[in-house]
């Protein structure tokens, strides 16, 4: 990625900050310089190179990966760490392999299956302590613990990237946020990051990402392309939220507790969840009935950062009340089959309630059926062990079969819902659940929600609400909703009004905030939430 490298080579002995660490008071509790991080990197990246690579055995037709490449798991919380381990594997031409702590060992074990080293930071080694690492690693694979506190091996510095090569390779395996228990590897090319890069960068305004605030997991590509490489493209600064916090979309109650540490950061982008748009809307509201700016008092700042949110539909009337405080929200489509975007509303041509115009290097179009088709120089190459079933299709002519539902005016794209998530009822009627969701999830108390139906007589939902408040009140309370904003075919009809907790949020939704919905119908049709 000729953008990203020659950036970091650029940076490779500033002192600026590239990582500060915020503490649970607000103040920075660690920083890391750019040379201190590039160093570290390619000091890594120098020993990887001489790693031996592991006899695979035959791949599955349809494997794009290379049986001769290195492959290094990554395995850590959001911390200094990861950007080390990405810039270094990077460097040594290996493919990264991330792996979400928030898996469970199967999860963990079936993205680890083919690498031939594991990174981890401290957090990282209890996870796989937790996990048994001898039920997660493949045998023999070593398992390394980055320290960044301790002294560089040599004063002299390797370079990070020796020579120049051709970028057509496999750089990363990416999870995506399915819906199944074992989790598709996704297989990004270094190329197809180096064209997304520079259509963001195109998209987006100068240095908007000079000061970024971290708030999900770097396991995601998303978050590794806004958090890490925009950021350095930027010469910028990445803020992570102190270790005690729970990342958003890790937790039902992570989107309130991160609102401190938003202010704390004074960031110039962030990239939020659905949820966490609408706690913000919430904190905005109080705000402003109590006298305060708004923007002052969500982000420590006079000025509005560029906020970006994806991942899920988003209420619309949330968003313009957003608008009317002053703070713009830029919703954006993407999946990892594209290495992440496909889509952004940006600050030059933003319309609430679509995804945005398309990135420069991006095509779309809608088959007769309504499904979003993508062509782009950024496609995946495959998915790791050949052809998925369960995943995305590219035709004949190139076009990426997403899945997704979609109207495309003027440019902009509108997404309507999943394909395999519409909703057959006993009674023949289809509900896209998506847009459903959304609406509800504009209740204040509710942290998440899943709303199911294939052959049942109507609509049931999950909800996961604020264990603060009566489950009574608010199943009224979403009663009332339902019949202000939604057709009686769309209303959920049988209301699982639940508190919320850590296990089943993780149960039940995805990293990403999307739920399992063949785990909630099931759970239902058991009898866990009479």
């Amino acid at each position: 990625m000729r953008t990203l490298e020659q950036s970091l080579m650029d940076l490779a002995e500033d002192e600026r900050p590239l990582v500060e660490v915020l503490a649970p008071d607000g103040s920075v509790a660690r920083s890391y310089s750019y040379r201190h991080v590039v160093r570290a990197a390619a000091e890594l990246a120098r020993t990887l190179r001489e790693r031996p690579v592991r006899d695979r055995g035959a791949r599955g037709a349809g494997d794009p990966t290379d049986p001769g490449q290195l492959q290094v798991g990554v395995v850590t919380a959001n911390g200094p760490e990861f950007l080390v381990a990405d810039f270094a594997v990077l460097g040594a031409r290996g493919v990264e392999v991330p792996v979400p702590l928030a898996f469970t060992a199967e999860q963990a074990a079936a993205m680890l299956e083919d690498i031939d080293i594991c990174l981890a930071d401290e957090a990282g080694a209890r996870r796989l302590r937790e996990w048994g690492a001898e039920k997660v690693l493949p045998p023999g694979v070593p398992l390394q613990v980055l320290d960044l506190e301790r002294p560089a091996a040599s004063e002299t510095a390797a370079p990070l990237f020796p020579r120049a090569e051709a970028t057509a390779r496999l750089c990363k395996i990416i999870h995506t946020s399915g819906t199944t228990s074992r989790p598709k590897g996704v297989c990004i090319r270094e190329s197809a990051l180096e064209e997304l890069i520079g259509s963001l960068r195109a998209a987006m305004p100068p240095r908007a990402y000079r000061r970024y605030l971290s708030l999900v997991p770097l396991s995601l590509l998303i978050e590794q392309v806004t958090a890490v490489y925009l950021v350095v493209c930027d010469a910028g600064t990445v803020v992570l939220l102190p270790p005690e916090v729970p990342l958003v979309g890790t937790s039902s109650f992570a989107p309130q507790a991160v609102l401190p540490h938003v202010r704390a950061a004074r960031p110039s982008a962030l990239v939020i969840t659905p949820a966490l748009a609408e706690a913000m809307a919430s904190r905005a509201a109080e705000a402003r009935a109590s006298g305060r700016d708004p923007v002052t008092d969500l982000f420590g700042r006079a000025e509005a950062p560029l906020v970006c949110c994806g991942g899920a539909p988003v209420d619309a009337d949330m968003l313009r009340a957003l608008d009317d405080h002053g703070i713009a929200v830029h919703e954006g489509y993407g999946l990892s089959e594209n290495s992440s975007v496909v889509s952004w509303n940006t600050p030059a041509a933003r319309r609430v309630g679509s995804v945005g115009r398309p990135l420069r290097h991006v095509r779309v179009r809608t088959a007769p059926d309504g499904e979003l088709l993508v062509k782009s120089t950024s496609l995946f190459a495959g998915y790791k062990g050949g052809d998925d079933p369960s995943g995305c299709d590219v035709d004949e002519e190139g076009w990426l079969h997403t899945g997704d539902l979609a109207v495309i005016e003027d440019g902009f794209v509108w997404i309507r819902g999943r394909k395999k998530s519409v909703i057959i009822t006993s009674a023949g009627r289809n509900v896209a659940p998506e847009w459903v969701e959304a609406q509800y999830r504009s209740h204040p108390a509710v942290l998440a929600v899943a709303v199911v139906g294939d052959g049942l007589p109507a609509l049931h939902g999950l909800f996961l609400v604020d264990p603060r408040v009566r489950p009574e009140a608010v199943r009224a309370e979403l009663d009332s909703l339902g019949h202000e904003r939604l057709s009686q075919v769309e209303r959920v009809e049988v209301a699982h009004v639940v508190p919320a907790d850590e296990s089943l949020h993780a149960e039940f939704f995805t990293v990403t905030g999307r739920p399992r919905r063949s785990a909630v119908q099931a759970a239902i049709a058991a009898g866990r939430f009479a």
